[in-house]
């Protein structure tokens, strides 16, 4: 398959976190003809009970091209025209999945080695996947990571902070709201309050955002809830301890804040010939870690789309991708060896 037919044939199996099973199969089979005809290896990294991580390394390698396997929801299958490829995942990251095989493909057959691919399940939720592989590192020095930046190098990304912030109540008749005690009223005072902490700037990575992304709570209108939850995400661009107090004090007493993700933001490093940007959104390097080596952060796409029902990828950023990935793997692989 080209790059094209590759990315169409990704985005035409659901991956959707937890269910990553299937295109990791497809992956599996696709891949294991490439490493049989090119003296490479295959291998499943277990993450989760029925998922896997694929990795495939030629000789020992110095260099790792990584993307994810998971999707957001909802599903929907591929489409193309002219100038695009439309579908779930089609730039976050089946398109980069396929530009970092392409690329693969291409070093092979001029008889490039010493470079592997990483491909984990979970980015999208609680990077799983890329933490199973930190505790299994293979001797990478260098880590390519692909995330939609339009093909210009990251030189740094904003971290993320999550909470569930649950409240309790009391049951009552609605016409007697003295009777009961409401959570959803609970959760939308510390909420207000939550809204109103000041949030850091960063000169490089702009400034911290607050999204209140999940609301449920109670039971029917005539009833005052006796139960609300929230899920929250500040992205960062500083030390996320002031925030953490912030939402300490505006929970205090009220209900209970349960920090369930964090990750860090990151200064990334430039790489020659290559145009940078900053980016907002995070990435698997926080949970790979230092064990598969200096990052990189690049790949085809607008992250402006990802997760939108208007998600597509240029085909001219794809091939690209491809060439550029190619390009970075040579001239690491010539770095590692002086090293």
């Amino acid at each position: 398959m080209n790059v094209f037919e590759l990315t169409r044939a990704l985005v035409d199996i659901e991956s959707i976190t937890n269910n990553e099973s299937q295109v990791t199969d497809f992956l599996f089979a696709h891949l294991s003809a490439l490493a049989a005809s090119s003296s490479g290896r295959i291998e499943r990294i277990p993450a989760d009970p029925g998922r896997d991580n694929l990795f495939v390394s030629w000789g020992n390698p110095i260099v790792t091209l990584s993307t994810h396997l998971a999707t957001v929801p909802p599903f929907f299958p591929s489409r193309e025209d002219h100038d695009f490829i439309w579908g779930r995942g089609s730039c976050d990251a089946k398109g980069i999945l396929a530009s970092m095989i392409a690329a693969a493909e291409t070093l092979l057959a001029a008889g490039t080695r010493n470079f592997a691919l990483l491909f984990v399940v979970g980015e999208e939720r609680n990077s799983a996947g890329a933490l199973a592989a930190a505790s299994a590192p293979r001797g990478s020095r260098f880590l390519i990571n692909g995330e939609p930046t339009e093909n210009r190098l990251a030189i740094g990304s904003k971290g993320a902070l999550r909470y569930e912030l649950i409240a309790q109540g009391k049951l009552a008749h609605s016409a007697y709201p003295d009777l009961g005690h409401s959570a959803i009223h609970s959760l939308l005072d510390v909420l207000q309050d939550i809204r109103n902490i000041p949030l850091p700037h960063d000169s490089v990575l702009g400034r911290s955002t607050l999204n209140v992304g999940v609301l449920t709570g109670g039971r029917a209108p005539n009833v005052v809830a006796d139960h609300a939850q929230a899920e929250i995400m500040f992205r960062l661009v500083s030390d996320p301890a002031p925030l953490r107090q912030a939402v300490a004090a505006a929970s205090a007493g009220r209900l209970e804040a349960r920090e369930v993700l964090f990750t860090p933001a990151l200064r990334l490093s430039e790489f020659p010939g290559l145009p940078t940007t900053v980016v907002a959104f995070t990435t698997d390097i926080p949970s790979l870690g230092p064990a598969w080596g200096k990052p990189f952060l690049i790949g085809p796409g607008s992250i402006h789309v990802a997760h939108t029902a208007e998600e597509r990828i240029l085909k001219s950023e794809l091939s690209e991708a491809a060439e550029i990935y190619a390009r970075m793997v040579r001239q690491l692989l010539a770095q590692g060896s002086v090293q």
